[in-house]
């Protein structure tokens, strides 16, 4: 078996986004009461976008269940180092400028001293304005200048690999 390349479905990420950004999607389960949504939120709209998990145990990106799932499904620098590192399985990304940005794309919302804390999904990039959506503070189309944030990270999905 050898790793080959797939595209990543923007289109249905976002689809995926405007469809549960207000709600949730009874398949994944709820972080809202265990230090938010957010991540899981996103990791679900790339999995929406890419069709494929990477089951690695500890290192991998993947969601069974609240039990049996990997810190990068939920937690928000486990899910960045994923998508910068990822050489197998599953969806990568590299991080760019806000320019470099696409529907479908990811961003990581941190303070002063570098802690990312929110992973909002890119909806939309019309000159500039860059509208995207979220949970634990649910948003559906909120432009991302409304958001109080000293660092940010845009993280723009490449792809993912299948083995086939």
């Amino acid at each position: 078996m050898m790793l080959k390349e797939i595209a990543y479905n923007r289109a249905e990420a976002v689809r995926y986004a405007e469809t549960w950004a207000m709600r949730r999607n009874p398949k994944f389960p709820n972080f809202d009461q265990m230090g938010g949504d957010c991540t899981n939120f996103a990791s679900q709209c790339i999995y929406a976008g890419c069709g494929v998990m990477n089951p690695t145990p500890v290192t991998g990106w993947y969601c069974n269940s609240l039990e049996d799932r990997s810190p990068a499904w939920s937690g928000v620098e486990f899910l960045y180092k994923f998508l910068i590192t990822n050489k197998s399985v599953g969806p990568y990304a590299a991080e760019t400028g806000t320019d470099m940005l696409e529907p479908g794309d990811v961003i990581q919302l941190g303070d002063a001293d570098g802690h990312f804390y929110h992973t909002p999904v890119v909806l939309s990039v019309e000159n500039g304005n860059i509208l995207v959506a979220a949970h634990s503070f649910d948003a559906c189309f909120r432009p991302l200048y409304t958001y109080s944030f000293s660092a940010l990270r845009c993280l723009h999905i490449l792809g993912a690999r299948i083995w086939a």
